[in-house]
């Protein structure tokens, strides 16, 4: 069983690792692929050393699953050049989400949906992970109609550039900047580019992402802001029902919930923080309570690490259950 990395040298990519570190999948060799710069460089991953190869080479080595975390353009071009030869693809990417051919999967969710020939199977957006995570049991139960999300994304979610970017602010050094505007002691309603109809990408991915994971039926309505956290998205949703629900059920649905953890208690002061979230994989949800002002309504605050369960872990999750169920 050959698994490559492609992206082995950036962040998503090093988390994977990480992951895979915990995961022990029955993996015989590991591939450790990036960009032309990176060849030749050397990673140490689980008590091994690892010369990075390029994508030409690790197409031609045929691994049976190769998880890209490189960017659209990289998946565009190069994941079908590994679904040619047979390698099951999982990609981090937009490049795939919304296209009508390719599986959008969560595992606690829909995996049941993921057939031997899906050969490009995408990841979705980390923000929609944690989101549907805690929707999915929730509209099972109730039948949800409308769900308005504002998220609080850790600018770990913008790459490295935004990490120095930050780290040069809080020095008061000058330097490259990942953001049009300052983030140290800011905020920016502004996570990826602003498209015609005034919402960025990121926010609409939240909404297209949903519909395809849970059901076309749902009404979402998205606000993204990047804060200045290094580590963990954040996100206050309010849900809309068909139905009424009691907030005990509530509460009980979600501790039962695999993936997530119930983190609600106000009498103590528990609910869920990025600081607590951080390295974890579970996503965390807290703050339950109705909504007032609206009937059949709920909000709730989720929290979850974006690098893990918002990416690396839920594309070793996929891995983990394609070898299980003999997918590949």
């Amino acid at each position: 069983m050959k698994l490559a990395i492609v992206g082995a040298t950036g962040m998503v990519g090093t988390e994977i690792m990480e992951v895979l570190k915990e995961q022990d999948l029955p993996v015989t060799e590991y591939l450790m692929v990036a960009s032309e710069k990176s060849v030749g460089k050397t990673i140490n991953f689980n008590g091994k050393s690892y010369t990075v190869i390029g994508l030409k080479e690790a197409v031609s080595l045929k691994p049976e699953i190769a998880i890209f975390s490189a960017g659209g353009s990289t998946s565009l071009t190069w994941a079908p050049q590994f679904a040619a030869v047979g390698t099951t693809v999982i990609d981090n990417s937009s490049a795939f989400r919304m296209h009508e051919d390719h599986k959008l999967i969560v595992p606690e969710i829909n995996a049941n949906l993921i057939q031997s020939t899906d050969k490009i199977i995408a990841n979705p957006n980390c923000s929609t992970i944690q989101m549907v995570m805690v929707l999915a049991p929730l509209h099972q139960a109730y039948g949800i109609k409308r769900v308005v999300i504002s998220t609080y994304q850790s600018i770990s979610g913008s790459g490295m550039k935004a990490m120095q970017q930050l780290e040069n602010e809080k020095a008061n050094q000058k330097g490259e900047m990942a953001y049009p505007y300052p983030i140290h002691e800011n905020c920016l309603p502004h996570c990826d580019v602003f498209e015609d109809n005034g919402y960025t990408k990121e926010e609409m991915k939240l909404t297209n992402e949903t519909k395809k994971i849970l059901d076309p039926s749902i009404d979402v309505t998205a606000t993204a802001v990047r804060v200045p956290v290094s580590g963990g998205h954040s996100e206050a949703i309010n849900i809309t029902f068909e139905k009424d629900f009691d907030l005990s059920d509530v509460r009980r649905m979600m501790h039962d919930t695999p993936g997530v953890t119930l983190k609600d208690n106000p009498e103590t002061n528990t609910y869920p923080m990025p600081l607590y979230a951080r390295g974890k994989d579970d996503v965390f949800v807290g703050r339950i309570r109705r909504d007032f002002s609206i009937e059949n309504s709920l909000n709730l605050w989720v929290v979850a690490d974006n690098l893990r369960k918002g990416a690396a872990t839920n594309a070793v999750q996929i891995a983990a259950y394609l070898i299980k169920e003999k997918l590949v």
